[in-house]
């Protein structure tokens, strides 16, 4: 078992933290102590708690302790000792921990990124840009992009100074506004027909709902919370989409099918059965006339948009204000 891709899933130690850390307490895989060349000498800091999997370090440990005879005894407290007795150091160096994640990097099969070429297939991913160190960037990436709050990630990274982590919240921000100047020329009212806004009327004057934007006032004002028609979106006048909806619009005309289907089994009234295809009906439309917007634009301009629209996705998706839900626990009376 090659251990390195699974201890750097977690993204929160840096290269040299692996390279230098101790192995002792792999009994308590949870609590292994720093050590090495880690900021924090382990006689100071004392064991910090681990973030990799005890079933990985156990297992490495057990590897490691079948290879230990035939390696040199100064590296007989690392997780990670040197092979030979040459080493300048008695644990791995970071350049041949580098050199055996590359090798496990190439060994992936196929590894796409986001977007899709002219031919709808999806972009290649640079494998030149996994690299030990950017497991952290990206744990720290994600962590801002999804909200967490500034001194719970400054925890979690360990960082001495808060302008450090701040640093990633200034990234996540400036990438929203780009996302968003791309975006903005792109809205469509409910009708499917161009409907482009400014930047500030997009993140100022609308809120985010299920399936777009919403502009109606009463409902900006409660952030949402408050649509005076319960998400009609299909046929609301301030029902402003954009690409970066398609997906949860497709998704929800797919959810509607569905609940036809069901009304149709269960014999319902007329009406029911006419409101969900009058609901179906305006989706396809919104979707359908974006999609020929989209696909009548340059391949370069396109792929700005896709780009755009994931990293919108991903900022809903971690601020889960879509909907006000109140969640009940039900007991039972017995």
């Amino acid at each position: 078992m090659d251990p390195t891709p699974v201890i750097f899933s977690d993204g929160l130690v840096d290269d040299r933290a692996v390279c230098g850390r101790g192995s002792t307490g792999a009994n308590n895989p949870a609590r292994l102590p720093w050590s090495g060349t880690t900021k924090r000498p382990a006689a100071t800091a004392g064991a910090c708690p681990s973030p990799h999997p005890p079933d990985a370090i156990r297992t490495w440990r057990a590897r490691r302790d079948l290879l230990q005879p035939n390696l040199p005894p100064l590296g007989a407290g690392y997780l990670f000792p040197a092979l030979t007795h040459l080493a300048t150091r008695p644990y791995l160096h970071t350049s041949y921990l580098g050199e055996t994640l590359g090798h496990w990097v190439n060994a992936i099969p196929h590894l796409h990124g986001e977007g899709a070429d002219t031919h709808g297939n999806p972009l290649p991913f640079d494998r030149a840009l996994i690299y030990a160190y950017a497991f952290r960037h990206s744990y720290a990436q994600r962590h801002a992009d999804a909200g967490t709050p500034l001194d719970v990630l400054r925890e979690l990274m360990d960082h001495k100074s808060v302008s450090t982590t701040q640093r990633y919240y200034t990234v996540s921000l400036q990438r929203k506004r780009e996302a968003v100047t791309k975006l903005a020329a792109h809205v469509v009212d409910h009708h499917g027909r161009p409907s482009p806004c400014s930047e500030s009327a997009y993140e100022l004057r609308s809120v985010a709902v299920p399936y777009g934007g919403c502009t109606e006032p009463s409902n900006v004002k409660a952030g949402g919370s408050s649509c005076p028609i319960r998400f009609q979106c299909a046929g609301c006048g301030y029902y402003r989409p954009d690409p970066s909806y398609l997906t949860a619009i497709e998704q929800h005309i797919n959810e509607l099918r569905a609940d036809r289907e069901t009304a149709q089994a269960m014999e319902a009234a007329e009406f029911v059965i006419t409101a969900l295809t009058a609901q179906i009906s305006a989706f396809e439309q919104v979707t359908d006339r974006m999609r020929r917007q989209l696909a009548s634009l340059p391949a370069a301009e396109r792929q700005e948009i896709e780009e755009a629209s994931a990293i919108l996705r991903k900022a809903r998706a971690g601020a889960h204000t879509l909907l006000p839900l109140t969640v009940i626990t039900r007991t039972d009376p017995a």
